[in-house]
């Protein structure tokens, strides 16, 4: 392959040799219907085929959850990948050189540090493996896993090790089996640490590791649970340049099959709760990593799953964690439910007596987040004027996060029915003290986002101009220059007009199914996948170069005629204004204006 220049031409190289259909068919059933391939959608629970792929324009389509886009979308979205993750995946599958990108020293020297302290973390866990493995029988890291009933293949699944305690194996286990560089670099991710007197010693002793994975499946952190006597009873690994602990989950890596194939995510509190339930059978499940539950993780575990389970112990610490993420559910419009454990249980102990059963029991009767909020605010404070005050004290953090104007009004209006006060009320008692940064931040909020519900449908005449636009980009000049804007202004179609303006004023070569990548989800992403869906394959090909010629001077006529109209409710405004104001020399040149655009448009039909 020749020199590439943009990330454009690269794109459109790989995805001319990439088969969208045989790459889909990899991961769906698909079975041909005319020029189209019919499976169930990879992303959402379905048992009647809505999943669409298309392969002459190279896009994908389901008509059950809206998810749509091209072969890399569907890999990214699939497999959790970034762009040039999935461009060099398609690259390697269909052997296609791809350019090398110029990298500036400070950029390459900072990938190989990266890279050394991936290859550190790696070691350290082999390290840690063995020396489980080393261990007696007898020994206090393994009676204590065969304790708590976890099998040898869910230790290797989630690489389980053990790092010793000091007494057998002395203050600095790890360093003595690294390298004086690989040591250095081990104190950098937190594995060792340095003491008053300047020597390194092992941070993690005596305890039991479970190694933490992002999505790509390096290791970039440990949690250690204490086997012996000692505190913390949990221990991570300190913030890193490779570990960010608010924004990656344990297990997520392991179960995320399990996760995307159910549509639906366990998140639980503990290591050990994590691997029990693995163990037991309920395998879409994770963990965050020994802090409460973040915005972040929530929107990780989002791309894989569309409800997500908080299951936490029934006291007052397990409310109290599902209270706190209530806000962060909302913010980024996931559905969340919650299921308490009797008292006395944790997940780990309640599987291991009840069973896998008896847990999904509890899972399928999980109840809405939102109402188990209500419930517990009133439990709380009670309903009486003292404690309605409270709870709309206690809703602010809830409203706040609310990710459009019409959601904020529903969470006013449930709790105002459940308070039995005014809802206007309500509104003024919690918007009363929100501060200017949470004002600003709803300000700032997408356009598209707050205004998508006042957006006005496609009238006939503009949902044939927006999909001509679409289908045929290689005329959108001359379409701009009829003043094709004015005509679809205030909906989709003046959106999809700005888009498209974008991209032919970059590549005047641009495709209908670009356009279709380009878009961000929304209604207009949408009904540019109903317009492919609908066209014929012809519509791309020569033979259909001539019906578009004639629907263009057509299109333009109309719009030749649809400016004078409006040039001429101008000129009658004017008009208007001239006889208002007795001003005769403007009233007459108007009036001979308007009669020769009267003229003109007898010419368009009217």
């Amino acid at each position: 392959m020749g020199f590439i220049e943009t990330r454009q031409d690269i794109t459109a190289s790989v995805k001319e040799q990439a088969d969208i259909v045989k790459i889909i068919g990899e991961y769906v059933e698909l079975k041909r219907s005319g020029i189209r391939y019919l499976g169930c959608c990879p992303f959402h629970n379905e048992k009647t085929p809505s999943f669409s792929v298309h392969g002459p324009q190279q896009f994908y389509h389901c008509f059950g959850c809206h998810e749509s886009g091209d072969v890399f979308s569907f890999l990214m979205k699939y497999h959790n990948y970034d762009f040039p993750t999935a461009l060099k995946y398609l690259a390697d599958k269909f052997n296609i050189a791809l350019p090398r990108k110029k990298v500036t020293r400070k950029e390459k020297e900072r990938e190989e540090k990266l890279q050394r302290m991936y290859d550190v973390t790696e070691k350290a866990a082999r390290i840690y493996r063995q020396q489980l493995h080393d261990e007696k029988e007898d020994g206090a890291a393994r009676l204590y896993l065969r304790e708590r009933e976890i099998p040898e293949d869910i230790q290797s699944l989630f690489q389980i090790g053990y790092a010793p305690a000091k007494e057998a194996a002395g203050w600095n286990f790890l360093e003595t089996r690294l390298s004086s560089a690989e040591a250095e670099i081990a104190e950098q991710v937190g594995l060792l640490a340095r003491g008053e007197k300047g020597g390194r010693y092992d941070r993690f002793r005596d305890r039991i590791l479970f190694p933490i994975f992002d999505a790509k499946g390096r290791i970039i952190g440990f949690g250690g649970r204490i086997v012996g006597q000692g505190q913390p009873k949990y221990m991570n690994s300190p913030e890193s340049p490779i570990y960010n602990k608010s924004r990656n989950l344990l297990g997520l890596y392991q179960q995320r099959e399990e996760i995307r194939r159910s549509r639906k995510a366990i998140i639980v509190e503990g290591n050990f709760d994590l691997i029990s339930l693995v163990t037991h059978g309920c395998t879409n499940v994770v963990a965050p990593l020994g802090t409460a539950l973040t915005a972040s993780q929530i929107r990780l575990l989002s791309r894989y799953s569309e409800e997500m389970i908080l299951l936490f112990d029934g006291d007052e610490a397990g409310v109290k964690a599902a209270v706190r993420a209530a806000p962060y559910f909302l913010a980024e419009k996931v559905h969340a439910r919650v299921a308490l454990l009797p008292p006395g249980h944790d997940p780990d102990t309640f599987v291991r007596q009840k069973g896998l059963d008896a847990l999904q029991a509890l899972l399928a009767g999980a109840g809405d987040l939102s109402e188990f909020l209500v419930e517990h605010l009133i439990q709380q404070h009670g309903l009486t004027l003292e404690g309605k005050s409270r709870i709309a004290e206690e809703i602010k953090p809830l409203v706040t996060a609310a990710h459009s104007p019409l959601q904020r009004s529903v969470i006013i209006a449930h709790f105002a029915d459940r308070l039995g006060v005014d809802p206007q009320r309500l509104e003024e008692s919690v918007s009363s003290e929100e501060n200017g940064a949470q004002r600003m931040k709803e300000v700032a909020r997408p356009q598209q986002e707050r205004e998508e519900i006042r957006l006005q449908p496609l009238s006939p005449a503009q949902k044939r101009l927006a999909e001509f636009m679409v289908m045929n980009p290689r005329y959108f000049k001359e379409l701009e220059e009829k003043n094709l804007r004015e005509t679809l202004r205030g909906g989709v179609g003046e959106i999809l007009f700005l888009q498209i303006k974008m991209m032919t004023a970059a590549n005047s070569e641009v495709q209908p199914e670009e356009i279709f990548s380009a878009l961000p989800e929304g209604p207009e992403r949408n009904i540019v996948a109903d317009m492919l869906f609908n066209a014929s394959r012809s519509d791309f090909i020569g033979s259909a170069a001539d019906q578009a010629e004639e629907e263009l001077q057509e299109l333009l006529e109309w719009l030749d005629g649809q400016n004078q109209r409006n040039l001429s409710r101008s000129l009658t405004l004017q008009i208007e204004q001239a006889q208002k104001e007795n001003d005769f020399v403007a009233l007459e040149k108007l009036l001979l204006q308007k009669q020769t655009i009267e003229r003109e448009m007898r010419g368009y039909g009217e």
